[in-house]
């Protein structure tokens, strides 16, 4: 009988052993992949701020203005003036619409959403 818990006690210790050297390996292989991508995310950022430099550097006022004057012929394009802006009430909104009535109006009955009490029949007034 002793035998016997010995040989399980040696196969639960070797099946454990076998487990946590596979965890360990997955933990390595993990934390090896997470180095991998927090350099990717580095490189993207530099990345990143390279083109920024470039947009500001693409989108200066000077050069703007000479891409224009070369260009007018084409694009037409000529500085916004004062006399371009006005105020919000000059603005012409379109007129909302007149709102539908509702059905019981137009002589078709209402449905009632379920839960509310049926309707009482109207009483005449003589």
């Amino acid at each position: 009988m002793r035998s016997v818990l010995y040989l399980l006690t040696a196969l639960v210790v070797m099946g454990l052993a076998f487990w946590a050297y596979r965890e360990n390996y997955r933990t390595q292989s993990a934390i090896s992949e997470m180095s991998d991508i927090q350099r990717q995310i580095g490189r993207l950022r530099e990345d990143l701020g390279v083109l920024r430099a470039e947009w500001a550097y693409l989108n200066r006022p000077e050069r703007l203005r000479q891409l224009v004057n070369l260009n007018f012929d084409k694009l037409k394009l000529v500085p916004f003036g004062s006399d371009q802006f006005v105020d919000v009430g000059q603005v012409a909104f379109p007129a909302p619409k007149a709102p539908e009535p509702p059905p019981a109006a137009a002589g078709i009955p209402a449905e009632r959403p379920a839960g509310y009490p049926p309707r009482r029949p109207q009483e005449s007034t003589p």
